[in-house]
C-alpha cells in the first residue's frame, strides 16, 4: 500500500506581534475579584509553546474596537485567514471594555514571501495562538492573558487519517475535521479514500470503479469537484491533503466490475498465480515461481512513475518488511506492533519514517486513554541520533470498521489533541496534570467553535456546552 502526496498547500510566510492602545499602564490580575483570570486553564495554548512566559497582566479587546492588519503584500490564505480569526476570537460581540485594563486594538501580520509555500519547519499558527490566548470572563468581556511565545513545531509531518471506505463520510463532515485538524495545529490530512469495503472517488479515467464499487454510486461518491473543495478548504487552514489510494492489495470492492478478476480469485493464490499471461512473463523474467520479486518490480515502477510526475510519496511498512528496494526519498509509516525495532530498522537504511503504531484512535475502551497518546515518543528506539533525526513525525488514525459521520468527531476529539501535542511541543513536555488542565479548555473551545468533542477528563463542565 503507497500513498501520494498529489496536493500540497502554498501559504504566505506570516509573524505576527501585537499592539496596545492607551492607557499603556497594565494591571496585575486581582485574584479577590476576577476568578476567570485566576483559573489556571483560563487562556491556556495547545499545543504547548516550546517557550511560553506569562506575564502577570490582562488586557481587553472589542470586536468594534479590535483589528488584524497584515504588512506587505498579502495572499489569498493571509485574507481568509484574518477574516476567519476575527469570528473566532469573537464569537459573541462584548463592545464595553474593562475598566482599567490596557486595550488591545490590533495584531500585525507580516508577510515575509507571498508566493514562498512554508518550509516544512514553519510555524504558520501565529493566529491560532492568538486565538487561545483570548478568552471571556463571567460578563462576557474578552481577555488576554499578557505573554511571551516563542514558538515553532519539533516535527514536519503532523498528520491524521480518516477512512472513507469502510463507512462513507460525507464531503461536509471532512471540511469540520480539516477545521478540528487546524484548531490543533496538525497540517496533514491522510485521506485513505478506498479500501476493500467501498471505492467511493471517482475516477475520470476508469469511471466504473466508482460505478459499480462505490454503495451507491450517485450518493456515496467522491467527485473531482468534491476532491477539489476539500483540497482548496485545507490549503486555506495549513493542511496539505495526502490521498491514499491502496495497491496492490485491498481492492476487493472492485470485485463487481465483470471479467475484471481471475474466476479463481476466492482460492487465495498470490498475485497473478491463476493468470497464464502473468506465469509465463515471471518466467520470461527469470523469478520463477517467487511472487516478492513481482511485487518488488510493481512497487518500483509504480515509485518511479510517481516520481516522474514530480510527487513525492508514502509507502506503508510492509514495503520494506518485504525487502522491496525503495527509492532513497521513500518515507515509511510504520503502523504494526513492535515499532520500536521498525523505526530503528527503517531508519538505519537512511530512510524518512513517520509512526502511527502508537496512535490507532479508533481502538476504544472504558476509560480515559489519551495519557497512553500523549507519553508516546516517536524517537523511543535504539538508533544513532542521525537515525532519529530521520523521523519526520507521525500520524494518528481513526479507521471506519465503526465510524461514521455520525461519530467521527466526538471519537477523535479530544483525544487527538494528545497526538498534536506530542508531534509539536518539545520532547520534555511529559506533565501529564498540566496537560489535563489545558486539554480540558481545549475541548471546551472544540465545543464552542462547533466540533462535537467529547469529555477527555472526568467531573468538569464547559461554559458553552454542545448544542444540536
Amino acid at each position: 500500500m503507497f500513498l501520494l502526496k498529489l496536493f500540497f498547500v502554498a501559504l504566505a510566510l506570516m509573524s505576527c506581534s501585537g499592539s496596545l492602545s492607551e492607557p499603556w499602564e497594565e494591571v496585575e490580575e486581582d485574584a479577590d475579584k476576577e476568578e476567570a483570570v485566576i483559573n489556571y486553564v483560563t487562556g491556556s495554548i495547545w499545543p504547548k509553546p516550546q517557550s511560553y512566559k506569562g506575564t502577570g497582566k490582562v488586557y481587553t479587546l472589542t470586536s468594534n474596537n479590535f483589528s488584524f492588519d497584515s504588512v506587505g503584500e498579502t495572499s489569498d490564505v493571509l485574507k481568509q485567514a484574518l477574516m476567519r480569526y476575527k469570528v473566532l476570537v469573537f464569537p459573541d460581540a462584548v463592545e464595553k471594555p474593562k475598566d482599567g485594563l490596557s486595550q488591545i486594538i490590533k495584531l500585525t501580520v507580516k508577510v515575509l514571501d507571498k508566493y514562498a509555500p512554508p518550509s516544512l519547519e514553519s510555524d504558520e499558527s501565529c493566529l491560532e495562538t492568538f486565538s487561545q490566548v483570548v478568552y471571556q470572563d463571567q460578563m462576557g468581556l474578552y481577555l488576554a492573558n499578557g505573554s511571551k511565545i516563542v514558538d515553532h513545531p519539533r516535527f514536519q509531518h503532523r498528520g491524521f487519517m480518516i477512512d472513507t471506505s469502510r463507512h462513507y463520510l460525507h464531503p461536509s463532515i471532512i471540511l469540520k475535521f480539516i477545521d478540528a485538524l487546524s484548531y490543533s495545529k496538525f497540517n496533514v490530512f491522510h485521506w485513505h479514500v478506498v479500501d476493500d469495503q467501498s471505492f467511493p472517488f471517482v475516477s475520470e479515467t476508469f469511471p466504473q470503479l466508482s460505478g459499480q464499487g462505490a454503495y451507491n454510486n450517485k450518493t456515496h461518491v467522491f467527485t473531482k469537484d468534491d476532491v477539489n473543495d476539500i483540497v482548496e478548504y485545507g490549503r486555506m487552514r495549513g493542511i496539505r491533503v495526502v490521498p491514499e489510494f491502496d495497491t496492490p492489495g485491498h481492492t476487493r470492492s472492485w470485485g463487481s466490475i465483470e471479467n475484471l478478476l481471475t474466476p479463481c480469485y476466492s482460492e487465495g493464490k498470490p498475485s497473478g498465480a491463476s493468470n497464464p499471461n502473468i506465469t509465463t512473463w515471471m518466467k520470461k523474467m527469470g523469478y520463477g515461481q517467487n511472487y516478492s520479486l513481482l511485487e518488488q518490480y510493481y512497487e518500483q515502477h509504480l515509485l518511479s512513475i510517481v516520481e516522474g510526475l514530480g510527487k513525492s510519496y508514502i509507502v506503508w511498512q510492509e514495503v520494506v518488511d518485504n525487502d522491496i528496494k525503495v527509492l532513497p526519498d521513500t518515507v515509511v509509516n510504520v503502523w504494526k506492533a513492535g515499532w520500536k525495532k521498525e523505526m530503528e530498522k527503517v531508519t538505519s537504511k537512511g530512510l524518512r519514517t513517520i509512526l502511527s503504531a502508537c496512535w490507532y484512535l479508533n481502538r476504544i475502551q472504558y476509560r480515559i486513554d489519551w495519557d497512553k497518546y500523549y507519553t508516546c515518543e516517536p524517537t523511543d528506539f535504539t538508533g544513532t541520533e542521525e537515525q532519529k533525526e530521520l523521523v519526520i513525525g507521525g500520524t494518528g488514525c481513526m479507521w471506519g470498521e465503526y465510524v461514521d459521520g455520525t461519530n467521527i468527531l466526538p471519537r477523535t476529539w479530544p483525544r487527538a489533541l494528545a497526538v498534536g501535542e506530542r508531534l509539536w511541543s518539545s520532547k520534555d513536555t511529559t506533565d501529564l496534570n498540566d496537560a489535563k488542565m489545558r486539554l480540558w479548555e481545549h475541548r471546551c473551545r472544540y465545543v464552542r467553535r462547533g466540533i462535537p468533542a467529547e469529555p477527555g477528563t472526568r467531573s468538569q463542565y464547559c461554559r458553552y456546552e454542545w448544542r444540536v
